[in-house]
């Protein structure tokens, strides 16, 4: 009886099935089993045959920092900590039609006009569909090798034969495919081979390489889960497509930090990099409206102002609902629950909406006093000073907790002309005093209770 050479593996939790089955026997996932090939058995003895000794050095060993090619877009480079590292890996994932191709074509001719060699290979386009999105982002003349292709082996052999190559983009690993698997390109087993190659390639010839990739509906990267283990740097290019604006944000960099940020605008000539977002969130402002606070956030190292915005609206079906776009949800509950119990704001049948202006999403806890100044405006119907800043974490107790980088915050609000900033009450043994920029006074505040009294809510809002 012949040897079977395939077997079925589950890509939740590794159990292995010598036929397919609609749900895993294991841990009872559906449709998670996948063909994959079977590995060679080892050699006699139970060590793998052929192998050589591999040399160790001193963990305190001299190590030059990794060189860096310089892009020549800047939001690109700082989000991946100062440019290309030579073989690198990287994953570029976003929702389709975010903007991914135009990026990486746009990063690609930038490179190849400072003299070096990119080659870019797409699976999901043909060349000429590819030519004539560079003509109409301007990019035709940019001396980059165009090649439309699928099969892994022919794009191995040809970026093994280009001499002095610098950057290979795969757009996108999910079309590529692998002859000696039996499974369909896209599959799990295809992408998990595919990037495995590619990455081989990356480390064995000194290249950058980009693998753009698709996400799920849940906003994950799309593929096994290893594949992000396996990259060196994982990029989300995220976004709305009712918003220009485009946000790339980092989730892994092994040669730099995690939380930087870069902004993009799109606009009918591509992707144009915004140098200050803040200005550009706060565009369309309008300072006198109940509900709305300015937020002075950080990402990364760059100091971030955004609009939020509250609507509060009464509900007599004893349901309420809390929708929340851009930030926690599961925050905004226990945000609520501590104004209506610790401040004593009513809003236990009403309706609460919130909402991130411009399309970024916050995840940093110091946004707490500016969600709180937008729902006490709300209900009150009072507005909040227009050339305020608010920043601040809030606890359970209803205590305002001090945040880190204050004073890059209160540079930037300075920078934009705001007047005024309310941040937490400074503790008489904490830290070394702020030193706010001139002509911005601060308002400090210890307690949920000192944020509500600037708001002259009515009697009917209050216990």
């Amino acid at each position: 009886m012949a040897r079977p050479t395939s077997r079925f593996v589950c890509q939740s939790c590794g159990a292995i099935a010598a036929k397919w089955t609609g749900r895993c026997e294991a841990c009872g996932e559906w449709n998670t089993l996948v063909e994959e090939a079977i590995p060679p058995a080892p050699a006699p003895g139970g060590r793998p045959a052929g192998g050589s000794r591999i040399a160790f050095a001193p963990l305190d060993a001299a190590a030059e920092p990794a060189p860096r090619t310089v892009i020549g877009i800047s939001e690109l480079d700082r989000v991946l900590g100062g440019g290309l590292v030579r073989g690198s890996a990287i994953l570029v994932g976003g929702d389709p039609g975010i903007g991914k191709s135009t990026l990486m074509l746009q990063a690609a001719a930038a490179l190849a006009r400072a003299g070096r060699r990119v080659l870019y290979v797409s699976g999901e386009e043909s060349a000429e569909q590819v030519r004539l999105r560079a003509r109409r982002l301007g990019l035709g003349p940019a001396p980059v090798a165009l090649a439309a292709a699928t099969h892994l082996r022919d794009i191995v052999a040809s970026l093994e034969a280009e001499p002095e190559v610098t950057l290979a983009v795969i757009d996108s690993i999910q079309t590529m495919w692998l002859d000696t698997l039996d499974s369909s390109p896209g599959s799990l087993a295809q992408v998990r081979a595919a990037a495995f190659e590619l990455i081989r390639l990356a480390k064995t010839r000194d290249l950058a390489v980009v693998l753009v990739g698709h996400v799920t509906k849940d906003g994950a990267l799309a593929g096994p889960r290893v594949l992000e283990h396996m990259v060196d740097v994982v990029l989300y290019f995220e976004g709305d497509r009712g918003h220009q604006f485009r946000i790339l944000r980092a989730a892994k960099n092994r040669f730099g930090a995690t939380d930087e940020i870069g902004v993009f605008e799109m606009t009918e000539h591509g992707l144009a990099e915004v140098a200050n977002p803040s200005a550009l969130f706060l565009a369309e402002r309008r300072g006198n409206i109940a509900g709305s606070a300015v937020f002075a956030g950080i990402e990364g190292t760059r100091p971030v102002l955004v609009e939020i915005q509250a609507l509060l609206a009464p509900n007599p079906q004893g349901s309420p609902r809390r929708s929340v776009i851009g930030w926690d949800g599961g925050r905004l509950g226990m945000l609520l629950a501590v104004l209506e119990a610790r401040g004593g704001l009513r809003l236990g049948g009403t309706d609460v909406y919130l909402n991130i202006a411009g399309g970024l999403r916050i995840g940093e806890p110091a946004a707490d006093l500016a969600v709180a100044a937008a729902l006490a405006s709300a209900a009150s119907g009072q507005p909040a000073d227009p050339g305020m800043v608010f920043f601040g974490e809030i606890g359970l107790s209803g205590e305002i907790r001090q945040v880190a980088q204050a004073e890059a915050r209160l540079k930037e609000a300075a920078k934009l002309g705001f007047s005024a900033a309310s941040l937490p009450r400074r503790l008489a043994r904490g830290g070394r005093a702020l030193s706010p920029p001139a002509g911005l006074a601060l308002h400090e505040a210890g307690h949920i209770a000192d944020l509500l009294a600037r708001f002259a809510a009515p009697a009917a809002g209050r216990t």
